[in-house]
């Protein structure tokens, strides 16, 4: 079995989106280091560190590095995200560049600003893409925003406004911040004032709470109560053990296993936890009810042979959107496209070309844990992965056939290692109408205990981030 861990790099970025340093009227004071255990459900699972660079010239560099260092059933892996901001001596953003080390290799970002115009550079698989936009509106002011409205002695209810643009997302992120409570602290042994602050990101609408001295120290940042950093001296920010297990500290355990989870016609659960109505994908396959107490949730198997499948080519322009490449699924190179023939032949029926696919995904990609930040073209490189590796390869073909495919993330049933709802991911795709598909488990149409909760690319599944490891959930007989 293979369970996504691909929400982990969402987290990665967006938990520094607040920044970490405090800010005096002479800028070149904000010269040093901070450190930051990493937890993950409350769980040590890496280190990080914030280095604030002022050079003679007034230029500002700020560099943000995360390691994680986790266990995937008992598999250790390591990740790291770097990512370095510039800024000239006026405050403008002149450069960006993150690069993110996992086992698949390293993926770079790096954007140029200049004048008006950004250029944006990105290594992903292998592949080099290129292109231009209008700059963003971040500038060193927002970096600091947060420092300087706690250095101002804020009122409860007070907030502030900053941007930052994430490459890995290709799109600018504004951020709220306002004051909930101001209590005091003894910090080396000294009353100080701290600030619990609120902040939300949009358009992920995920909220994070951070706790900030009076001088702009965050002292710890908690986002969607999931992923959390805290100041710590370096030698104990660094003294990860592999302890946490993602794969089964997220999950949602049962206390005995559910009988014929992958042929029974329908399944009917109470899920308990922070779900929002944004997570309620409903459809044909799914259907969500919110009480008062619970989501009560129903999904059904879909018989094949109820599909109406449809020939290729599709010509429908709204459809085609979704075939088209992106960063992370290559369907427009020559190497996609004649895997993808070499497996589809001549065949034109869409729900026949789909399962063709997903079959020969399940027989050829080899089944491992991995926590990496993948791409169609990775995979079909290395030919070894887990859920993720196997729905974006799928959906990198699919793509390359003609037929209308994305990512899709939530839960799924499975035994072991002990009965429970782990969290996964697979992928739709539009054969005349849009069904399920999970290549992980060799289905060319997904079985009734996937329980859809995102739809799209990185971005939308980040909104799964405050549902990570706080479900609970009962099968109602």
């Amino acid at each position: 079995m293979a369970i996504c861990q691909r929400l982990t790099f969402v987290a990665v970025n967006l938990v520094f989106f607040l920044p970490a340093f405090a800010q005096e009227p002479d800028i070149r004071s904000f010269a040093g280091e901070a450190w930051y255990g990493v937890y993950m459900n409350g769980e040590k699972a890496g280190f990080s560190s914030s280095v604030f660079e002022v050079a003679d010239s007034g230029t500002v560099k700020v560099v943000e590095d995360v390691t994680f260092r986790l266990r995937m059933s008992g598999v250790k892996q390591d990740m790291r995200v770097v990512t370095t901001r510039e800024f000239a001596a006026d405050g403008t953003l002149t450069l960006i560049e993150s690069s993110v080390d996992d086992t698949g290799g390293k993926k770079e970002f790096r954007v140029t600003v200049e004048g008006k115009t950004m250029t944006v550079r990105t290594r992903v698989g292998g592949n080099e893409t290129v292109t231009t936009a209008p700059r963003p509106q971040e500038s060193l002011a927002d970096t600091l925003a947060l420092e300087r409205f706690v250095r101002s002695g804020p009122a409860v209810g007070a907030s502030v406004t900053y941007r930052m643009y994430e490459p890995m997302y290709s799109t600018e992120i504004e951020g709220t911040s306002w004051v909930v409570s101001i209590t005091e602290r003894l910090l080396d042994g000294t009353p100080t004032k701290v600030f619990e602050i609120k902040s939300v990101l949009a358009p992920l609408g995920v909220e994070q709470t951070s706790f900030v001295a009076e001088d702009g120290t965050t002292l710890e940042d908690s986002l969607a109560g999931t992923i959390t950093l805290r100041l710590e001296p370096k030698e104990i920010a660094m003294n990860v053990d592999y302890a946490n297990d993602v794969i089964v500290a997220n999950a949602a355990k049962l206390d005995k296993p559910l009988p014929d989870a992958r042929t029974r016609e329908s399944v009917t659960l109470d899920i308990h936890g922070p779900l929002a109505k944004e997570h309620f994908v409903e459809d044909g396959r799914q259907s969500f009810k919110q009480t008062e107490s619970t989501v009560r949730f129903t999904g059904k198997r879909i018989a094949a042979d109820a599909v109406k499948s449809v020939p290729l080519p599709i010509t429908d322009t709204a459809l085609l959107e979704w075939t088209k490449p992106s960063m992370f699924v290559q369907s427009d190179s020559p190497e996609l496209a004649a895997k993808a023939k070499e497996i589809v032949g001549e065949e034109t029926d869409a729900l026949t070309v789909s399962s063709k696919l997903s079959e020969w995904v399940y027989r050829n990609v080899r089944s491992t844990y991995s926590a990496r930040l993948t791409n169609s073209l990775e995979v079909l490189d290395t030919m070894e992965g887990d859920c993720t590796e196997h729905s974006m390869l799928f959906i990198g073909l699919a793509r390359a056939a003609g037929i209308p495919a994305r990512e899709v993330a939530g839960l799924i049933y499975a035994a072991s290692p002990d009965p429970g709802f782990y969290f996964h991911q697979w992928a739709t795709v539009w054969v005349g109408q849009w069904i399920d598909v999970d290549p992980t488990f060799n289905q060319p149409i997904a079985d009734a205990t996937h329980i859809k909760l995102a739809e799209g690319d990185l971005l939308e599944q980040a909104r799964l981030l405050p549902v990570i490891g706080r479900l609970t959930i009962e099968v109602v007989e």
